[in-house]
């Protein structure tokens, strides 16, 4: 009995080794690095496969968009954003199975999950297994120096936000757009901010329109821009203190496939917002500041950093500095919202009177975006992973994508598209995304008045 016993043990101790050793081997065969892939070929070499790739490359992910979303052009000037540039119109997702919206959100997310029907799934990014950062073709017109060569932007101008956008001022509200209609850079920043900012907030306006080195443009043979870079600017991205739309990928995930698309937000409003980073929660505009040169720039990689020139600022003279430039952002003239944000009845049209009372009630839109911005400043799940499987799209893994911060809804209609990846390219996408994830079940006719109300803030 003792030897049987004996025996036993030592065949459970031989078997648990070998499961052990089996997902350890499992675990070194599939689990990839956390750092970035040494590159071993030469720059020109890197180059020509990429540019021969790249129709390839492109085609597969205007496939993927084409077939979620109807891309042509439909816009309205009923309401414009801040410079007059007309807003898209939508909903503008295809919808599976020959289903109406109003079928689509009388089903349980089991059943949309089942059958495959939910019609906003994660937005990869054009490459999701190189991403880095990726510049609209407005802006690379003006800027040659933002190109790269493996990829061009996705997303159609007439979904992005108006360029140049103005800037408004917190401390110059009777200035109305302080640009003068251009776009701020390290050659006109001076001239036209010199006697309206004090020096800490000149200083931080010169250090965000300055090119420090980043993952994909910098000096090293490591980049994807043809001629070596100095970088990019904190306003590449946040053109004029808002957003152009370019777009990125995340630095803190791992492995790479589980990464997020991110689509810039805008900068105005920073003053009222208490976390910063779509998914990160920082805690200050600062800290955002601060991690974004030090780690986001990067894509998440120390490393790589040094390797590639990382400009570390400094948290007192420079942090600092840009930090309250950045308060100074201020949202866009809202003329129909009175001083506590609401909506003035005096003025509104019947449309959005009714929006407005969807919005605090029915909608439950204002449990998260409360007045007078439009924000409670908190991180919120919306678990959307109820109403998808699990799977690979073009190198992204779609699932569970946790908590994301509420953003400021005030000037939402000047910075389309939206949500943290940019899926939903209207207002209506909004309206019909929430409709669905929170289950609703508004009417065609409270789902307009809504996007009424909306374009309003």
């Amino acid at each position: 009995m003792k030897h049987a016993r004996n025996y036993i043990v030592g065949f459970l101790f031989i078997a648990d080794a070998l499961f052990l050793g089996a997902v350890s081997s499992f675990g070194q065969q599939k689990r990839e690095s956390s750092y970035s892939p040494v590159i071993e070929e030469s720059f020109d070499k890197v180059m020509t496969q990429d540019k021969s790739q790249k129709a390839m490359v492109m085609k597969r992910h205007m496939d993927l968009l084409n077939e979620r979303y109807d891309l042509s052009k439909k816009v309205t000037t009923d309401v414009t954003m801040s410079k007059g540039k007309p807003l898209p119109v939508g909903p503008t997702a295809k919808l599976k199975g020959g289903l109406t919206w109003e079928k689509l959100a009388g089903m349980t997310p089991e059943k949309m999950k089942e059958e495959g029907f939910f019609p906003y799934l994660p937005l990869p990014h054009p490459n999701h297994a190189t991403g880095g950062m990726l510049f609209t073709q407005i802006q690379i017109k003006q800027f040659p120096r933002l190109e790269r060569f493996d990829l061009d932007f996705d997303i159609p101008e007439h979904f992005l936000p108006e360029y140049p956008p103005p800037i408004y001022l917190t401390t110059h509200k009777d200035m109305g757009d302080v640009s003068q209609g251009q776009v701020i850079t390290i050659d006109n920043y001076y001239e036209i901010f010199n006697g309206i900012l004090n020096p800490k907030q000149l200083e931080g306006l010169r250090l965000l329109v300055t090119q420090f080195p980043q993952q994909q443009f910098n000096a090293t043979a490591d980049r994807k821009s043809e001629k070596p870079s100095l970088g990019v600017a904190c306003f590449d991205c946040h053109v004029n203190g808002h957003t152009s739309g370019a777009t990125h990928l995340v630095g803190d995930i791992r492995p790479q496939s589980h990464r997020n698309r991110i689509e810039t937000p805008t900068l105005r409003g920073v003053n009222i917002q208490r976390l910063f980073g779509s998914q990160r929660a920082l805690k200050s505009v600062e800290d955002f500041t601060e991690f974004e040169q030090r780690g986001a720039y990067f894509d998440g990689d120390h490393l790589t950093a040094s390797k590639k020139g990382v400009n570390i600022l400094e948290r007192g003279s420079q942090v600092h500095f840009m930090a309250e430039f950045q308060a100074l952002l201020d949202f866009p003239p809202a003329p129909k919202l009175d001083i506590y944000g609401r909506l003035d009845q005096t003025k509104a049209t019947d449309s959005e009177k009714r929006g407005d009372k969807i919005f605090f009630g029915k909608g439950k839109c204002a449990l998260c975006h409360d007045a007078p911005y439009y924000t409670d400043n908190q991180m919120h799940d919306l678990q959307v992973e109820r109403f998808y499987k699990s799977q690979m799209i073009n190198d992204q893994y779609i699932r569970a994508e946790g908590p994301i911060k509420t953003f400021p809804l005030r000037g939402i209609k000047d910075s389309p598209p939206y949500l943290h990846d940019g899926r939903l390219l209207t207002l209506e996408d909004v309206v019909e995304f929430f409709n669905l994830v929170q289950q609703l079940n508004l009417s065609s006719q409270e789902k307009k008045d809504l996007t009424a109300f909306l374009r309003q803030l």
